[in-house]
């Protein structure tokens, strides 16, 4: 069999450091050479330029079959068109492209994939098959309202391969999809319909469902309005002929899955998990600046009424105008993929349908467990983790799937150039999930333990050893620089019985200022900085999270692989609430060293009690942290 690799130049300089092992966990050679979260360390999935959706499926016959959107030009330009591909060795290397639909004949997009018990694998798509060049929009944005992109309307047709996505059906069928009030209200009063999908496909009970969001029409942010349905049938797996396949569009009535109440007009890219009762869930983005989720009790046929996420302590999830995707595990859990910002900052900004789609980097992962509902089961969701990240902050990342082998996790992902396989750390999981459970004390990497009861302020301690985050690449003709993907935790216990600007907790600068310290800011908040003597770089807690004569608990998180701030306090991790966009901050690739004082100076300048202080050599996971406070209440 003939294997083909259709990389381009700029790939090979990042195939050669990825090493895996499929024995449950990172390999050691992945954590020397860089941190398994960087993109850059995944596994390329070969296009022809543009990719987008790398959806794979496992076929009977043990291969990951793997379609994707792909062109030589930009999204949406003519020559776009699905093709296939497979692999034996979770994605190392890949066996020669298989076009389901050719790159000259009309726009055939955004492709999910669904696996009939037969073996049988069916491809969904967007196709332009009356080969229309233009379609109206508004005007402005566009030209005498006249739309060029012509990918997100057509038809929504499928093809089928019986022999594990080696070859394809030559016969393209359509599936009839209802017409909603939507489609009606569009240029065309529904005699065009304009639509795509990116949500998987799946089963239940021997009927298939195929998600669809509809769309209103083009303007501002390229999609004015959309919403979602699916596409059921309840024989295609039993049919001879795909043709004889009945199909009904859900839910009933003539509206879809809207953005709640008083929500803004984009409800888009619904993605579904089925429930161990049966019930569907479904995840989606709008322009509110939080993630929309309903639960259906029967099969799609009707929806709760639609909500903003919640993690399972009650704060609202916060989301771009960004693909946020939900998988069940074969555990029985689920894990959910989002960005961790946003809130009434898009929803309130003068340009959201555009500014709505920026900072898709990093990408955060939340755990979810089943616990009973009113009405049924329902997910609560545990508090974020960074899962991955590029080290340009503009490179944007999207349009995940998950697959699962031999106990292991992988994802895919696409920045619209280079689409990539990702082995997930299994420790990393589990401790998501383990967010739920006992917590159990976290010593790896702990420096300091300092108890302050009884004991009077200031203290001093050995200051502890701090990270180079940067450092001489001695390997190269000119000595640049690298990352060395350091990190470094501090946790503390206080009590101020006044919050005032200028309190210092913990201190390790020199007379020059080189060093880090923590110290109360003007917002009822904490402030940490670092300096290397060249560059000062710091963040802070959200406003309003320290008040007087009350006991906090404050962790601090320095991740040196997507250089990010971040801060636990009180069992919360910081995600900006209503007073900013961001509650985790970056800080420069070039910063060196916090290195400063020999010294530890602890309660030098406040008005209050240390209970503790924790130093940790690494980043923690929120996790870790969670746990660590937990088990110091």
């Amino acid at each position: 069999m003939r294997i083909k690799f259709t990389l381009r130049p700029s790939h090979f300089l990042l195939f050669s450091v990825v090493f895996w092992t499929f024995a449950g966990k990172i390999d050691p050679v992945i954590a020397q050479s860089g941190d398994w979260r960087n993109i850059k360390n995944g596994r390329i999935i070969p296009d022809k330029s543009y990719s987008d959706q790398p959806y794979i499926v496992k076929t009977d016959d043990g291969a990951w079959l793997c379609v994707m959107t792909t062109g030589s030009g930009h999204e949406g330009a003519t020559g776009q068109h699905i093709i296939s591909q497979r692999s034996f060795d979770q994605g190392i290397t890949w066996e020669e492209i298989i076009e389901i639909e050719p790159s000259d004949g009309p726009e055939a997009s955004y492709a999910v994939l669904l696996k009939a018990t037969s073996g049988r694998v069916f491809v969904f798509y967007n196709h332009n098959t009356d080969n229309l060049r233009e379609v109206k929009g508004d005007d402005p944005p566009y030209k005498d309202g006249i739309v060029k992109r012509v990918d997100s309307q057509g038809y929504y047709v499928f093809k089928y391969s019986d022999d594990n996505g080696q070859s394809w059906s030559k016969q393209r069928y359509t599936i009839p999809v209802r017409e909603f009030e939507i489609d009606r209200k569009n240029p065309y009063k529904g005699d065009i319909r304009f639509f795509w999908n990116v949500g998987k496909a799946f089963s239940h009970e021997g009927s298939a469902f195929v998600p669809l969001t509809k769309v209103g029409g083009f303007g501002n942010g390229f999609f004015t309005s959309n919403e979602g349905v699916l596409l059921k049938s309840d024989n295609l797996f039993d049919v001879a002929d795909p043709a004889d396949a009945n199909w009904n569009t859900l839910p009933d009535g003539d509206i879809g899955l809207r953005t709640p109440e008083n929500g803004g007009p984009i409800a888009a890219e619904h993605s579904y998990s089925i429930l161990s009762d049966g019930s569907f869930f479904v995840v989606y983005r709008s322009l509110d600046g939080h993630p929309v989720y309903s639960y259906s009790r029967d099969q799609g046929r009707t929806w709760d009424k639609p909500q903003y996420m919640r993690f399972a302590d009650g704060r609202l999830m916060k989301n771009p105008r960004a693909a946020n995707f939900a998988w069940k595990c074969e555990n029985g859990k689920f894990l959910y993929w989002f960005h961790n910002h946003g809130g009434r900052f898009i929803r309130e900004h003068p340009n959201p349908g555009s500014i709505g789609y920026n900072d898709r980097n990093p990408v955060w992962m939340a755990g979810g467990v089943e616990v009973d509902g009113k009405d049924g089961k329902v997910i609560q969701w545990s508090q974020p983790e960074i899962l991955l990240y590029d080290d340009d902050p503009l490179v944007r990342m999207s349009y995940p799937d998950l697959m699962e082998e031999g106990g292991n996790y992988f994802i895919t992902e696409t920045q619209k150039d280079i689409a990539r396989v990702h082995q997930i750390d299994n420790a990393f999981l589990e401790r998501l999930w383990g967010q739920f459970e006992e917590p159990i004390p976290v010593r790896d990497g702990l420096l300091i333990n300092w108890s302050g009861k009884g004991k009077s302020l200031p203290q001093k301690l050995p200051a502890p050893a701090v990270p180079n985050f940067r450092v001489r690449d001695t390997n190269t003709a000119d000595y640049r620089g690298k990352s060395t993907n350091a990190g470094f935790t501090i946790e503390l216990g206080f009590l101020l019985y006044e919050v005032k600007e200028g309190q210092v907790l913990a201190d390790t600068r020199d007379a020059s200022g080189k060093g880090w310290w923590v110290g109360v800011s003007d917002k009822n908040n904490l402030t940490f900085q670092m300096n290397d003597g060249q560059t000062e770089v710091g963040w802070s807690s959200d406003p309003g999270t320290i008040q007087p004569n009350t006991q906090h608990q404050v962790s601090i998180l320095i991740d040196g692989g997507p250089n990010i701030f971040a801060f636990v306090t009180d069992g919360q991790l910081n995600d900006g609430g209503a007073h900013r966009q961001f509650g985790w901050g970056r800080f420069s690739p070039y910063f060196k060293s916090p290195e400063g004082s020999k010294t530890l100076l602890l309660g030098s300048r406040i008005k209050g009690e240390l209970s503790y202080v924790s130093f940790f050599d690494r980043a923690l996971m929120v996790s870790e942290v969670l746990a660590s406070q937990r088990c110091k209440e």
